[in-house]
Formats: C-alpha cells, sequence, structure tokens
C-alpha cells in the first residue's frame, strides 16, 4: 500500500536541521518531514493513517495520549491473498457460522491507552466489523465481523494499514498451542481468586475492627497472607511484571509499567507493614487487582 503524493497538494518533503517530532508516532523526522494539515509526519505511512482517522472523525485517538502511533516508516503492506484459503482461515478463525466470526490476533505493536481505544473501534473503519475488544496483557484483539460484509484477508490489511500487522505464524496458531495457553491463563485466574478470598477471610479481624483480645491471631493471619499473595505475586502477576520489564528495557514504556509498580509496591508496603506489626497491609487489594485484571 503507497501513497501518491501528487494527488494531495498539502503534502510537502522538506529537511531541517532540527527535525520536529512526528504527529503520529513521535518520531523524529530526520530522514524526511511529510506536512500534511499543518503537522508533521516522518513518512507517508503515519500520514496515512492520521488521514483514515481523520477522515472517519477518529482524531481523538491523538487527545487519550499524544503521539501514540506506532511508526510506519520504512515498512511495505504485506500481501495476504493466502488469508482468503477457506482452509487457512479456519485455522485462525476461533468461531464461524456464516453470519458471525470471531478472530483472535496477536498485535505485538499494542503499547498504550490510545493503541487500545483506536482497536476497540475499529467498527467505525470498517463496516463489516461488529464489536473488537483489546486484551493488554496479551496483546490481543478480538474481533467479531460479519463474513458476508468483510473478510479475514480485509480485518488483517486494515490493521497492518493503521499500524498493528498481526502476528500470523501457522505454526503458532494452530489450536493445540492456544489452548495451553488459556489453560496456563485459567490457572492463573484460578490461583489469583482462591487467593483473593482466602485473604479476605483471613482479613476479618480488620474489617470488623475487633479488640486486641479477639483478634489474638491477628499476626499470624498476616503472614498467611503474605504467604497467598506471593503465588499472586510471581506467578498470576509475572505477564505484567515481564512485560514492564521489557517495556522499560526497549525504552517504550506502556501502562503495564504503572499497573507491575503498582503490584510491586502494595505487595512490599504490605510485606514490610505486616513484619514489623505496624499495620495490617493491602495483600486483599492485591490480590483483587491481580485477579480482576486477568
Amino acid at each position: 500500500m503507497t501513497a501518491n503524493t501528487s494527488s494531495h497538494p498539502a503534502d510537502t518533503l522538506t529537511t531541517r536541521s532540527s527535525p520536529p517530532a512526528c504527529y503520529h508516532c513521535g518520531e523524529n523526522c530526520s530522514d524526511e518531514l511529510v506536512q500534511f494539515d499543518d503537522k508533521p509526519f516522518c513518512c507517508q505511512g503515519c500520514r496515512m493513517v492520521y488521514e483514515i482517522l481523520q477522515s472517519n472523525d477518529m482524531c481523538q485517538f491523538y487527545e487519550i495520549e499524544e503521539k501514540a502511533g506506532v511508526s510506519l516508516k520504512g515498512r511495505k503492506l504485506e500481501q495476504y491473498a493466502w488469508l482468503d484459503d477457506a482452509e487457512v482461515a479456519s485455522k485462525i478463525l476461533d468461531f464461524n457460522d456464516g453470519r458471525i466470526a470471531r478472530v483472535a490476533f496477536h498485535l505485538p505493536q499494542i503499547h498504550c491507552a490510545s493503541c487500545i481505544w483506536l482497536l476497540e473501534n475499529l467498527y467505525k473503519l470498517a463496516p463489516g466489523i461488529r464489536d473488537s475488544k483489546v486484551n493488554f496483557l496479551r496483546k490481543e484483539a478480538a474481533i467479531t465481523y460479519n463474513p458476508n460484509e468483510t473478510s479475514l484477508r480485509k480485518i488483517v490489511e486494515l490493521l497492518a494499514s493503521i499500524g498493528y500487522a498481526p502476528e500470523l505464524n501457522m505454526a503458532t496458531l494452530e489450536k493445540g498451542e492456544r489452548k495451553a495457553y488459556n489453560r496456563r491463563l485459567i490457572y492463573q485466574l484460578g490461583v489469583a481468586g482462591f487467593a483473593f478470598g482466602n485473604i479476605m477471610l483471613l482479613s476479618f479481624p480488620e474489617y470488623l475492627g475487633l479488640s486486641e483480645e479477639e483478634a489474638t491471631f491477628r499476626q499470624l493471619f498476616g503472614y498467611i497472607n503474605i504467604l497467598l499473595a506471593l503465588p499472586v505475586f510471581l506467578y498470576s502477576g509475572q505477564d505484567y511484571l515481564k512485560s514492564a520489564w521489557h517495556s522499560l528495557r526497549t525504552w517504550n514504556p506502556g501502562i503495564d509499567v504503572p499497573l507491575a509498580l503498582g503490584m510491586t509496591v502494595l505487595f512490599l508496603r504490605s510485606a514490610y507493614e505486616i513484619i514489623s506489626g505496624t499495620g495490617a497491609g493491602y495483600m486483599d487489594s492485591l490480590a483483587g487487582l491481580v485477579f480482576f485484571l486477568l
């Protein structure tokens, strides 16, 4: 997918000594500067995404978080004709009854609230799309659409054109491997739910404000809460911690960083209060946070 700059008189290619940041993705326009609608863009791809959003009245994308777009510099739109094959599509689709189809794509480019907003408003860009939900932790978008109005290929091409090309590797799209991942997620959810319920139960002395005589086991319950919260923090919440660490290492922090930071602070502060005897901690809040995030 290429753009013909001659069809856009507002586009100009210039060079500056101190290049501005791209209005869409935030990268420096060091190689080239594309001016459109009085805004700087680092390449024609970013300019095209802006034009798509503008024509569909979706520029709120830039209000949620500035320069949140994914850079399209140097990228070429792949050919997705192979997705028209019915056998291939059946391996990718989660559900299809001829009227409604559902598919989940892994989109590694998801990194902020603006990405989530844009992907959950895909129906404004393609009439056949009925609904789209984003799982930030898994960087996955679940899309429901009418196969009589659009196709799997068109949806993938739309995602690629706005900077969210899905990872399509047939070896990793087999149902068995996807079920294995879902099984791990269920285990994580189960651990968090079990700990959440039991920590709340053991925290009743604090909830009810019992006297010292009635709260004899308060310290013991606190230590048990630490033991229950450990697998929640290290196992159920590990994907958030890993994602945040990767974001920091690549200098591309997203909303996973404050979530991981909040989980870490909650656990350490609560453990300190319980061990030092200065408070009851917030292990119930930690377990609840992780449970509902999953």
